[in-house]
């Protein structure tokens, strides 16, 4: 059996292939980003799926793609733990990052993207991925995602910027104080997670003139710090993966026709498209 497996810091998809690369098992579990997990946290998830506990033993492959797994530090020690996990299966662990390429990839070069509780962008020509810039993480990047964006709507609440109807709506969905918000953040290992969850309130609410500024401003300044810089960009498409990209995709085209930009497609969950790839370019499938 074949894991294949798109980890994100909120959530993993995982798609369990038998060895002809017929699907198995689809399921999710948690998000295994090292940066903010104890990688032991791993197995311990992993085991509490029943389905996964029941074929971990069976799966002879497993292919991971993580947010937070771009250095070799933290890629060991995610592959380390999944050897733990899996003892019977050969381990592969990629960023994040080459699964958007894998995923968004539609036979000609492109800018891929990332778009969801956080963000990266990468140029793939079909055989090399190539990152110009570094992922900065959300306390000083993430430009543009469900963290970015949750950001901007606590500080305006806190600081007083919302219109009324939204400051009554904020406070008659979440009753949040400044003490409960500081310490749900700088004492949660998933703060980039929690800080994403605020987003709902912006995205149920997208038609409102004032968090269409805000988001379209958002989107802009992801373009301008993660696209803009690379070479490439005004010559070929821009691909996005990731749940904002697809929420706020017409922000996102409005804010990328005025600088310029071509948006080619959005997806927003990438493990189908990534277990096709698999299929066709790297799986010898019996």
């Amino acid at each position: 059996m074949i894991a294949i497996v798109d980890g994100g810091s909120t959530k993993c998809d995982w798609v369990i292939l038998e060895n002809s690369g017929k699907p198995n098992l689809k399921t999710t579990t948690l998000g295994f980003n090292p940066n903010i997990i104890n990688p032991e946290f791993i197995m311990q998830e992993i085991d509490k799926n029943q389905q996964l506990f029941f074929l971990k033993n069976h799966i002879e492959k497993v292919f991971f793609y993580g947010s937070g797994c771009g250095t070799p530090d933290n890629k060991k020690k995610v592959a380390d733990e999944f050897a733990r996990t899996f003892p019977n299966a050969e381990i592969t662990v990629k960023e994040d990052m080459t699964a958007a390429a894998y995923a968004a990839y539609n036979g000609t070069p492109a800018i891929i993207c990332i778009l969801g509780t956080g963000s990266n962008s990468c140029y793939f020509d079909g055989e090399k991925i190539r990152t110009d810039l570094p992922s900065l993480g959300f306390l000083i990047g993430d430009e543009g995602s469900g963290s970015a964006l949750g950001k901007h709507l606590l500080r305006r609440y806190f600081m007083k910027k919302l219109p009324k109807d939204l400051e009554d709506d904020f406070i008659a969905t979440y009753n949040l104080t400044i003490e409960e918000a500081i310490k749900r953040m700088y004492h949660n290992p998933r703060a980039n997670a929690y800080l994403g969850e605020f987003n709902k309130f912006v995205a149920d609410r997208k038609k409102h003139p004032y968090f269409q500024n805000m988001v379209f401003d958002e989107m802009k300044n992801f373009l301008d710090y993660q696209v803009l810089p690379y070479p490439e960009a005004g010559k070929v498409e821009i691909n996005f993966i990731g749940y904002i990209a697809f929420i706020y995709e017409d922000i996102l085209r409005a804010a990328a026709a005025e600088l310029n930009l071509k948006i080619g497609k959005v997806v927003q969950k990438p493990i189908e498209s990534l277990v096709d790839y698999h299929k066709k370019y790297i799986l010898d499938l019996n």
